[in-house]
This record gives structure tokens, C-alpha cells and sequence, in this order.
């Protein structure tokens, strides 16, 4: 009988095929990160800044994309200031690449002494209350970090969750995601145990600001650009009957820490209208980035999918240049 192969989600029988030689970079990096857990938080901040410094240098593509991102989103700003605002924001991914080590492996001890939980009162008394909640969790370079610290603190919950492309370190990521109780939901599983368990008293990471592409999108303004955006928010209110509470993580300045902060649960939501719902959210997290624009995570292609006839946003990648030479090349 043949061996079943290790199961889809399943990073213990994963690892099983994950130690062939192929694999032993992706497994030495994750182990620099374990290393690195082990610095003072300053000391990171600063390893970090640097690092963001040489990410700004040879990171051609994503440095391209994030221009092209605070270009479109915040137009009122000078050339300058975006510029300054890019380096910036390079030194924050180089900060919570650093620290990624402790959002995986530090201990309940050391994330309860550096991460700070802002205006949370509301959201203890709903867990306290066995009210599940939904927390609408935009992509800020921190977010990573504060999810082990609210689960080990707070209450485990569930998290939306797209697998990487290199399999060891999304074994890693899982695993440190999850270590608390926290369960991953892939956005192509079935919402129907993530209702159930909402309805339980659970809270859910919903992170909506990434492009789904055409299928799972509609197109809704987003800092005054059209972006494909999954229309789920609201829907799951409704059907889980659980309140949508803002969620949003940043680094402090000086490697003093990161603060989780949450706002007040979105009245009137939702209206039933899923257009004017994903409007709506869309609306929150601009709000939040323009507050703290320099941690919001711009090297996404956030624009990538465009409505019918628009031209593209975003030059082509060194990736796709490439391929294009070679589909000219063996045309000819």
C-alpha cells in the first residue's frame, strides 16, 4: 500500500519532504530568524532599518511598486515627501523582517512586554461575552507580530491566509501563526465552519486589502483608484451576526515596541448593499494608512487587476520582461 502523501495544511507531514538540499537555504534562513528572535528589541529596530536600507537598493521591483502605489493614493503629497516616504517605509519592512523570529517563536512572556493593546476594552468585553467578532485586519508591516500576542492573551481565533510560494517558510509562518491556538482559513476554503465558529464566540483576522483578481473581486474606489476588492465583509456580519471592529498594527519609533489598536465596531454595519459595504471598508483602511502611511504595505501591486479597457498600472516586472524576451526570441 502506497504511503499517503502529506496532507494540504499540514505543516508537521510537510516537513517530511521539506529536507531535500533544494530546501536547505529557505531552512537556514528560518533559523536566522530564530536567531535574530534572541536580540534586544532595539537592537532589531536598528538591524532592521538597515536592512530596509539595502532592500531599498537592490529591491528594484517592489521599490517601483510602492512609488507607483503612494502616487496614486496619496497625490496631494510632494514628489518629495513620497520619496521620503518610501525609504521610510523600506526601513519599516526591514524591521518586521527582523522581528519575524519573535512573531514566531517568542515566548507569552516577551510579547506581552512589547506588544500594547490600544483601546481595547470593547473587544474584551465582547470575547468576555462569548460574542465572536471580526476583525477587519488591514496589511500593516506589523501584522504579523501582534496576532501570536492577541491569541495568547486575549483568545485564540482564525486568520485568513494565502499560502507562499516557498514552502518551507510557509511552514514556518503557520506554525508560528498558529502556536497559540489560532486557526488558518485559506481563502479558498469553505466559509461555513468560519461562520460556525464565529457564531461561537470566536474572533476572525479578515485582511481584505489584497488584489483577488477579477473572479472573487468587484471594483470599488480605494483612495480614489478602482481596485478589485473581495466583496466578503460584509456578507459575513451579516451571516455570523458578529460586529466588524477596526484592527491595526505599528511599530513604535526607537524599537520601543508594537501597539495593537482597535476601533469602534462600524455602526450601521452591514447595510446589506455588499458594493456600499467593501466601499465602506475601503474607506476605513485609507483613514488608517493616511494616519500612519509609512507602515501601511505599499509594495503590494494592490492595482494590478484593472476594470475593462483600463490600461495597466504598474511597469512589467524584471519576471515578466524577461519571459517576454524569451517568448520573442523563440518566435522568431
Amino acid at each position: 500500500m502506497n504511503k499517503p502523501g502529506p496532507k494540504r495544511g499540514d505543516p508537521e507531514r510537510l516537513e517530511e519532504r521539506l529536507w531535500t538540499p533544494r530546501h536547505w537555504p529557505s531552512w537556514l534562513l528560518v533559523g536566522l530568524f530564530a536567531g535574530l528572535a534572541w536580540l534586544p528589541f532595539p537592537l532589531l529596530w536598528l538591524f532592521g532599518h538597515a536592512l530596509g536600507r539595502l532592500g531599498y537598493l537592490v529591491l528594484l521591483d517592489r521599490r517601483r511598486v510602492a512609488r507607483t502605489n503612494l502616487a496614486l493614493c496619496l497625490p496631494e503629497l510632494s514628489r518629495w515627501r513620497r520619496e521620503a516616504l518610501l525609504r521610510q517605509h523600506f526601513g519599516w519592512l526591514g524591521v518586521a523582517a527582523a522581528s519575524q523570529g519573535i512573531a514566531w517563536y517568542g515566548s507569552p512572556r516577551r510579547l506581552r512586554r512589547l506588544v500594547r493593546f490600544r483601546n481595547a476594552e470593547d473587544v474584551v468585553r465582547l470575547l468576555q461575552a462569548g460574542q465572536g467578532t471580526i476583525m477587519l485586519a488591514p496589511h500593516f508591516v506589523a501584522l504579523d507580530f501582534v496576532g501570536p500576542a492577541f491569541a495568547e492573551r486575549l483568545h485564540p481565533g482564525m486568520y485568513m491566509y494565502q499560502r507562499l510560494r516557498n514552502p518551507v517558510i510557509d511552514v514556518a509562518v503557520q506554525r508560528g501563526r498558529t502556536r497559540f491556538g489560532t486557526i488558518a482559513v485559506e481563502r479558498r476554503d469553505d466559509l461555513r465552519g468560519v461562520i460556525r465558529r464565529i457564531r461561537n464566540g470566536a474572533p476572525f483576522y479578515y485582511l481584505p486589502d489584497q488584489d483577488p483578481g477579477r473572479k472573487r473581486g468587484i471594483f470599488v474606489p480605494f483612495c480614489g483608484v478602482a481596485a478589485a476588492t473581495v466583496p466578503m465583509l460584509g456578507r459575513l456580519a451579516r451571516l455570523a451576526d458578529a460586529p466588524v471592529i477596526p484592527t491595526f498594527a505599528t511599530f513604535l519609533p526607537w524599537g520601543r515596541g508594537v501597539e495593537m489598536r482597535f476601533g469602534p465596531a462600524l455602526q450601521g454595519f452591514p447595510s446589506g448593499d455588499d458594493g456600499a459595504d467593501t466601499a465602506r471598508m475601503n474607506q476605513v483602511i485609507e483613514a488608517a494608512l493616511r494616519a500612519t502611511p509609512a507602515q501601511y504595505f505599499w509594495v503590494h501591486r494592490r492595482f494590478k487587476t484593472r476594470p475593462e479597457g483600463a490600461a495597466p498600472i504598474y511597469p512589467p516586472s524584471r519576471r515578466q520582461r524577461r519571459r517576454a524576451r524569451s517568448a520573442t526570441g523563440a518566435a522568431r
